[in-house]
């Protein structure tokens, strides 16, 4: 039983290949991009090519102007790496900065404050909330309290 469909596109009907399987496959008027109705229906939609499939033209390049293009590829490249090192250094030294400008305001701030030693427990019972809140323990060995 012989199975022919009929593709009716632009170019016009053809064949395709759907035919007996004992003739010969490897004929020119059965390519592999022919294809029957979508089931959509979308008829004008193409079907899609992967990127891998998709075949590039050859460059067609002289060996001293492919040794130039890799050596201007070279030199790009080493340029956009020294950018980035020099950035990546420029962001190191203020990352160091600010976090000895941080330590040095955080013990300039210790230094400054008015510390009084509360010797009896029962003064904490007595406060009020807020009073509570604006204390802090603190380790008096390292500050010079009298």
């Amino acid at each position: 039983m012989d199975k022919i469909a009929f593709d009716h596109t632009a170019e016009g009907s053809s064949l395709n290949c759907n035919e007996d399987k004992t003739e010969n496959r490897s004929d020119s008027a059965c390519p592999s991009s022919v294809r029957g109705k979508p089931k959509s229906g979308r008829i004008w939609k193409s079907q899609k090519l992967r990127f891998a499939s998709i075949k590039k033209s050859v460059q067609c390049k002289k060996s001293s102007q492919q040794h130039a293009f890799r050596e201007e590829i070279k030199h790009i490249k080493e340029l956009s790496r020294s950018i980035k090192e020099t950035r990546r250094r420029e962001n190191d030294i203020k990352r160091l900065r600010r976090e000895e400008n941080k330590r040095r305001r955080i013990e300039n701030e210790r230094k400054s404050e008015i510390v009084q030693v509360i010797k009896n427990p029962a003064k904490l019972k007595r406060m009020r909330k807020k009073q509570l809140r604006l204390i802090e323990r603190r380790d008096i060995s390292k500050l010079n309290v009298v």
